[in-house]
């Protein structure tokens, strides 16, 4: 028996920041799987610094703390449809979210990047053709939900952003532009792994976890493609939860 749902996004173009590796990775390729025309961002030079193949996408390279680095990624593009603002860290540098200076480096990495990335692209968002609308889908955090003290300016930013993606939602309605989130629980990705050197951290998360095993980036796939198609035309302003039931707890 199945029940596999398979979505279909031929002629679209989707950007996908932070596509590189983990959550992103996958989503960029479920998207390139479905027919669209993929753009993923990073910090490296090329797509042949990674040792993930990106070949499948078109690659740029963009700082998301430099504005003229974000604003060249604005004139690089001449259509949009789809916008999944994933990209971002959180102890950047290694450095403590507690220390003034850094808690405001990840506050410009983690939202004010992201939302100047987002206002740039405004116009090309409009002029989509996609059935549905086009659409922004914004990567949040159970830091959004829950205290997270290690990453205070992270935490702060996520909470941020889902902020801004209801305002977004409301402003950008007239436009046909639909605005929602994800918030995945906790993943396996590049990210997490450092939870696997603190075995009694990384028991305690999955204790939280009703389904008793950590998240995997093609478990939030799935919903970043409903919220970016047409069977979520009349949702918009929303937070999906993809966490195993990790908020139950």
């Amino acid at each position: 028996m199945t029940n596999r749902l398979d979505f279909d996004f031929t002629g679209s173009t989707a950007l996908v920041t932070g596509g590189t590796s983990g959550i992103g990775h996958a989503v960029a390729g479920a998207f390139t799987d479905a027919g669209a025309a993929v753009v993923v961002t990073g910090t490296r030079p090329s797509a042949d610094d990674y040792e993930t193949d990106l070949g499948r996408f078109d690659y740029r390279q963009v700082e998301m703390t430099d504005p003229d680095s974000v604003d060249a990624l604005h004139g690089s593009l001449g259509r949009l449809d789809i916008l999944v603002n994933n990209a971002g860290a959180n102890l950047p540098g290694g450095r403590d979210e507690w220390e003034p200076d850094t808690f405001a480096t990840a506050l410009g990495l983690n939202l004010a990047g992201p939302m100047r990335l987002t206002m740039g692209f405004r116009d090309l968002l409009r002029a989509s053709t996609m059935t549905g609308g086009a659409c922004v889908v914004n990567m949040v955090s159970m830091a959004v939900f829950r205290a997270i003290p290690i990453v205070p300016g992270y935490a702060a930013a996520k909470a941020g952003i889902a902020t801004l993606t209801g305002n977004l939602a409301k402003q950008w309605c007239r436009h046909g532009i639909r605005v929602n989130a994800v918030a995945p629980g906790v993943i396996d990705t590049p990210m997490t792994a450092p939870m696997a050197a603190f075995p009694e951290l990384l028991e305690a998360e999955l204790a939280r976890i009703p389904m008793g095993r950590l998240g995997t980036p093609e478990d939030v796939v799935g919903a970043v493609q409903f919220l970016a198609s047409e069977a979520a035309r009349y949702v918009t302003g929303h937070i999906l939860v993809v966490d195993g039931g990790y908020l139950l707890s």
